[in-house]
């Protein structure tokens, strides 16, 4: 069964940056896409990044050359690396997974999601 769980939400100053994790476990060796998504009451959970498990990636325009994600195979670990943040990042962050390959930002594929880690971003 694949489980993940989020970490390291904070609050931060503008232009600071942040380091997401996400612990998942049992997910197959290959044929696997990884996200981070986002979320606030205002507006419905956006895709962010997005990660397969050739190493290609996807990033939604408010988060190019600002967010980068990665995966850890050894430590079975999403990271999501947020530098120059803005107040409108502020948002609760989930992770998410997918059996498959297929790169995508789009929320319905996405079958397994953690509780989220909460991040602020404030002057």
């Amino acid at each position: 069964q694949v489980q993940v769980k989020e970490s390291g939400g904070d609050s931060v100053p503008i232009g600071g940056s942040l380091r997401l994790s996400c612990k998942v476990t049992g997910l197959p060796y290959s044929n696997f896409c990884m996200a981070w998504f986002r979320q606030t009451p205002e507006k419905e959970r956006e895709g962010v990044a997005s990660i397969c498990d050739d190493g290609k990636t996807m990033y939604a325009n408010s988060v190019k050359g600002r967010f980068t994600i990665s995966q850890d195979n050894a430590k079975n670990t999403l990271n999501l690396l947020m530098n120059n943040l803005k107040p409108e990042d502020t948002a609760m962050y989930y992770c998410a997974t997918l059996v498959g390959h297929l790169l995508t930002l789009e929320r319905r594929p996405y079958r397994i999601w953690g509780q989220g880690t909460q991040v602020n971003v404030s002057s």
